[in-house]
């Protein structure tokens, strides 16, 4: 189905379809990017695809660097020794690839090739991200998974290895310039990883249709990209070589980060502490945190929440809004049942006597601060509860 190369901006250009990798070298040549630093994981430099991507490279000429050693949740010490290899490898130009993590990491290292660092200077709820001075240099991106959609966002999430919680640096200037979303990039990743990834991009766009905050356009997205997670996430799971449902399941973590410009919510304040104190996964922590937050929002947001039944195929004639919502909320958590998904922390190995710190770190966060409803750091301490053993 996604056999021809579909081309579109929002603003970042994006070419989406099969085989669509092959346009990496013409993507370097229209950006002036003559000798790129490839940022990305262990895992992926050892994966078919990179393999792939050095053919490509080395047949149209291109000389590059690799920087391979990015964590599950970056650090800023990644991204110091990401910064490192782009200037020794004298490169002019960023290719991320793989997860959020790699991604996430690449959209940064201009910041330092600009500005001088530390990293955290330039953290958003600071205000600092306001202190970055471009123009930065140009960054290609290249999903593997469907997930984050940190190939078409303005911010990256790093972890602080002193403060053992996560910032986040956003500014316009660190938006892709170009995206490659390749759908057979996505075949080999793993049914865990492809639910837990398909949850972020879930998380996304119900968090940023619920913000609270005139964007009508985002708001038509997040409901697109939410119908396309129900129709098709479980099909990823289920068939891992669905190329119709792995191009969707891209569509929808895409969606998602354009949708969150908005912003989020307190799913993710509560996820982003699990990722930088217990390394959680973040696809994952979003997943367990999701339908409490949903149930502490439900009268807040019933109105959105019905939408999201609709999104789902639910029938909400006659309901109320809040009848609608609470089978929204069931409708989630069906998906992460059919979709192996653990019913919760406890499932996941978080012990209960870490919740207190948990909850410190979530409410340092600003995500919650545009949660729809309010939220002191004993309601976060009670989501976590929530989500440790539910009922």
């Amino acid at each position: 189905m996604f056999d021809t190369i579909s081309q579109f901006s929002f603003p970042t250009q994006i070419s989406f379809g099969s085989g669509a990798l092959k346009l990496l070298p013409e993507y370097l040549g229209t950006l002036g990017i003559h000798r790129p630093l490839i940022v990305t994981d262990p895992g992926l430099r050892n994966s078919a695809v990179f393999p792939a991507i050095e053919a490509i490279l080395g047949n149209a000429g291109i000389p590059f660097t690799v920087f391979s050693a990015v964590a599950a949740n970056p650090y800023e010490t990644d991204v110091d020794n990401a910064f490192a290899a782009y200037l020794e490898g004298s490169c002019d130009g960023v290719i991320g690839l793989g997860g959020g993590s790699p991604l996430d990491v690449a959209k940064v290292v201009p910041v330092l090739a600009m500005n001088q660092g530390p990293l955290i200077r330039y953290e958003v709820q600071t205000g600092g991200n306001k202190q970055i001075r471009g123009p930065l240099p140009p960054v290609i991106t290249i999903p593997t998974t469907s997930g984050t959609g940190s190939e078409v966002g303005r911010c990256s999430v790093i972890t602080s290895t002193t403060r053992q919680s996560k910032f986040m640096v956003c500014n316009p200037l660190m938006m892709p310039r170009m995206a490659i979303l390749d759908p057979e990039l996505t075949l080999g990743l793993p049914p865990a990883l492809t639910a837990y990834t398909g949850m972020d991009a879930l998380t996304h766009n119900i968090e940023a249709l619920t913000v609270e905050q005139f964007h009508p356009m985002c708001d038509a997205i997040a409901e697109k990209g939410i119908a396309f997670v129900a129709r098709y996430l479980e099909r990823a799971v289920r068939k891992p070589a669905d190329l119709e449902a792995r191009g969707y399941m891209m569509m929808a973590a895409m969606m998602g980060a354009v949708a969150f410009q908005k912003d989020l919510g307190a799913a993710h304040s509560l996820a982003h502490a699990l990722s930088a104190v217990c390394g959680m996964q973040h696809g994952l922590a979003n997943a367990l945190c999701l339908v409490p937050v949903m149930r502490f929002n439900a009268e807040a947001s019933a109105q959105k929440y019905a939408s999201v039944a609709r999104c789902f195929g639910i029938n909400t004639s006659g309901m109320t809004d809040l009848e609608a919502a609470n089978l929204a909320i069931q409708a989630v958590e069906d998906l992460m049942e059919r979709i192996g998904i653990p019913a919760c922390l406890a499932d996941a190995g978080i012990e209960e006597d870490r919740l207190v710190l948990l909850s410190e770190k979530a409410f340092e966060d600003g995500c919650h601060l545009t949660n729809p409803r309010p939220c002191t750091q004993d309601d976060l301490l009670m989501l976590y509860r929530q989500a440790y053993k539910p009922g």
